[in-house]
């Protein structure tokens, strides 16, 4: 344990000088529209990642974000639910960065077109490259591209706990607009239910830890009553680790 843990320590410092020297560092830059992304400097985090001897999409929950196999676990607890289960023919994905979501589900399903909006174009310009995605036009504020009612299956992982509460609520009636009757919309946010009083002491006392507007919190009765009202219900919630704590993976229904 003692070994393993010195190990990653010794990893994590090595990759951080090397990012060191190639001038750039692992930030959180604010975007013009006052949201936040969660933005890796490209070229430096691929070669961080080859010099871990790592999958970029696992280099980033082991070595960056401290939690192994956080990926891999929400995509089991999606198929678990029955996300994947009908073949999901059209999936939309936001802010798919590094793509460890997005390869993941490549591998549960295999639909006929997946979307992506990416606000960081080296990145985004990756995805299409190695996956065969389609990148949409993107400003960070809409899903304006994508027509009505034409995606079976919505998704963003890591995303909305970025963000300022306005561009969230704003994707959420996106996504509804965009989901097919009978598809689902996954997301998670920072509800109340990680929010216990260890939890916001962790966040607080952590050097570090937040940046700007992360973590953002999201009241989870509002994400109910608000997909509501577009005809959007929750099936199930789990929670996933983020951070020092936790996010919470919402998983709606749109009504047919």
């Amino acid at each position: 344990m003692g070994a393993a843990g010195g190990g990653t320590s010794l990893l994590k410092s090595g990759v951080k000088r090397l990012l060191g020297r190639a001038g750039f560092d692992i930030v959180r830059s604010t975007n013009n529209l006052g949201g936040v992304d969660d933005f890796l400097p490209f070229e430096a985090t691929m070669r961080a990642a080859r010099a871990a001897g790592m999958p970029v999409g696992d280099y980033l929950d082991e070595v960056m974000n401290g939690t192994p196999g956080a990926t891999q676990s929400t995509i089991d607890e999606l198929g678990a639910l029955g996300v994947f289960a009908a073949s999901p023919n059209t999936v939309l994905e936001i802010g798919p960065g590094s793509g460890r979501y997005l390869e993941k589900t490549l591998k549960e399903c295999s639909p006929g077109r997946y979307e992506i909006y990416e606000t960081a174009a080296p990145w985004a310009d990756y995805l299409v490259d190695t996956f065969g995605v389609v990148a949409q036009p993107t400003a960070g504020s809409s899903l304006a591209p994508t027509p009505d009612a034409s995606i079976d299956l919505v998704q963003a992982h890591k995303v909305f706990n970025t963000v300022t509460f306005l561009c969230a609520s704003r994707y959420f009636f996106e996504m509804a607009r965009v989901t097919r009757p009978g598809g689902r919309i996954v997301f998670d946010v920072m509800t109340e239910t990680c929010l216990d009083p260890a939890a916001v002491r962790a966040w607080a006392s952590k050097g570090g830890a937040g940046h700007g507007s992360y973590p953002a919190a999201m009241p989870r009765q509002t994400c109910v009553d608000l997909f509501a009202t577009v005809g959007c219900s929750l099936e199930a919630s789990f929670l996933a680790p983020m951070g020092v704590a936790s996010t919470e993976v919402l998983v709606f229904g749109k009504g047919a």
